[in-house]
């Protein structure tokens, strides 16, 4: 039965994907990165891959630069969102019984490497390109963890240029091994 579910829900997200990407078709390429930099879950681990990887792409750094760019101004509104919106919402008790649950996971994933690294452990973070890390969460931690906004958007921007960084370069190399890899066997065959 868990397999079954699993199946489903499988191809279900592939489903979703492809129509997200049949939508973002229609638009520029670059606005395609802009729009799926500021979805929580893709950020520009996603973003940077699509603008890259579809016909008729911008150059690599213009991508990049995008992503990054729109990632970077992503950190403020979710800090400010964090520190009014939720201080609102704290007020209703369904809604404090699931942040404390949800903000202590938080806080144990990223606390330690605070306490570590410091400021730079929260840039390490945003910049780790894995689902569950990433501006969203920085700023959700950097909020939880007291930190000013001033300070965050720095911690913000180095994570966000090296995650910008290491996207790019992983798409970069794996898509030249992928032609590098095609090119060879049709030179073989």
């Amino acid at each position: 039965m868990l397999h079954t579910n699993g199946a489903v829900a499988e191809a279900a997200t592939i489903r979703a994907v492809q129509a997200l990407g049949d939508w973002l078709a229609g638009f520029h390429p670059l606005w395609g990165v802009v729009i799926l930099t500021f979805v929580p879950a893709l950020e520009l681990r996603a973003a940077i891959p699509f603008g890259l990887l579809i016909p008729n792409a911008p150059p690599w750094w213009l991508v990049t630069l995008t992503a990054v760019g729109t990632n970077w101004l992503v950190a403020p509104l979710v800090y400010l969102f964090m520190r009014y919106a939720v201080d609102g919402l704290r007020r209703w008790r369904w809604f404090e019984r699931h942040w404390e649950r949800y903000t202590e996971r938080v806080q144990r994933r990223i606390h330690r490497q605070v306490e570590t690294w410091g400021a730079w452990g929260l840039a390490l973070f945003i910049a780790v390109p894995l689902p569950g890390s990433g501006v969203y969460t920085g700023a959700l931690g950097a909020y939880l963890l007291g930190m000013g906004l001033r300070r965050f958007m720095w911690v913000a921007l180095v994570g966000v240029i090296l995650a910008g960084a290491a996207v790019t370069l992983i798409v970069l190399s794996g898509s030249e091994a992928w032609s590098w890899l095609v090119n060879t066997r049709a030179v073989a065959g």
